[in-house]
């Protein structure tokens, strides 16, 4: 079936009368056929298509009557994205066109839509739609999304170990530091730093003590909940945010993965050998505006851990407000 448009009486500009040349309705034709975008006219409210320019009718066939989420979707349906009630206001009458990008689910290609409503030319409401393909721009766009999202990834990723970086752990710890205090939630930190590390580098090589610290990330990460913030801050010093958690679980925390690591061998070129490490753990306090306040008491916890032997954990015992 030809899909044509009924002949258009267009108004004449002031000053310049606009000669009848009785060819204006196959004019518009002609140019709407050789647009590069679809052009379609649907009522508003049966959904029939009334027009389809021959863009459409190449990619979608012809339109026989058919509803727009039919032929362009291939749906049982109006479509759950139609914006025909973004054309209109509360009144009934047109508001200005609406303009918005998406992804057809049918051919996947991406689309910049400009919606109207008008007045057919039988009176009737009508949707109008010209929907230019934009998927080369789009895939160009979402690459770059993706390649700055990576970016943005490896910047806060330390490279060794894959956990959270320092700068990872200031910029998303921060985030849940100021959620604790609009919510007046709990929030605990542990410090754990690994014991005479720089024995395992000098005794067994810098490769072992590498492979140690990515076993020793990795049964952190497999054993902190998905709310939890884990970072390597630097060397053998590991960090962990944990939200609305006291101290009494924080420590069940830190003596839980003190026992996991006992039981943790990390074979190496023949070798053995059994980290283990001392824990620091303090909570947030009315006081605290900032990370560093939490990380100074967790550190002091983690040194008196440190003096008294190791292999153990303390709670900072310092008074808060």
């Amino acid at each position: 079936m030809k899909s044509s448009i009924p002949s258009l009486n267009l108004p004449a500009r002031p000053g310049k009368p606009v000669p009848d040349t009785g060819t204006s309705a196959e004019g518009l034709q002609a140019v709407l056929d050789n647009l590069d975008a679809l052009v379609y006219v649907s009522d508003f409210e049966s959904h029939e298509l009334l027009y389809m320019n021959a863009y459409g009718r190449r990619i979608w066939g012809n339109i026989d009557g058919r509803k727009c989420w039919q032929v362009l979707q291939d749906n049982d349906g109006p479509c759950s994205f139609c914006t025909n009630d973004l054309l209109v206001a509360n009144d009934g009458t047109p508001n200005p066109p609406h303009v918005w990008e998406f992804q057809n689910q049918l051919d996947q290609r991406w689309y910049q839509c400009r919606d109207q409503a008008i007045r057919w030319t039988d009176g009737r409401l009508a949707r109008l739609e010209i929907a230019t393909d934009i998927t080369d721009r789009k895939q160009m766009e979402l690459a770059l999304h993706n390649a700055h999202k990576q970016a943005r990834a490896a910047a806060l990723a330390d490279e060794l170990t894959s956990l959270h970086n320092r700068r990872a752990f200031f910029e998303f710890g921060g985030q849940l530091l100021s959620q604790a205090h609009r919510h007046r939630t709990p929030l605990a930190l542990i410090m754990m730093d690994l014991d005479f590390f720089k024995q395992v580098n000098d005794t067994y090589g810098h490769d072992a003590g590498d492979e140690v610290l990515r076993r020793v990330s990795a049964l952190l990460k497999d054993n902190i909940r998905e709310s939890d913030i884990v970072a390597r801050m630097g060397g053998e010093e590991f960090a962990m945010l944990l939200p609305e958690t006291g101290s009494a679980k924080a420590q069940e925390m830190a003596e839980r993965l003190l026992g996991l690591l006992s039981d943790l061998t990390v074979f190496h070129h023949g070798h053995s050998i059994c980290p283990s490490a001392s824990f620091g753990i303090t909570t947030l306090s009315h006081g605290d505006g900032r990370l560093e306040d939490l990380l100074h008491r967790a550190d002091k916890a983690l040194y008196r851990a440190k003096d008294l032997g190791r292999n153990q954990v303390r709670v900072d015992t310092t008074p808060t407000a």
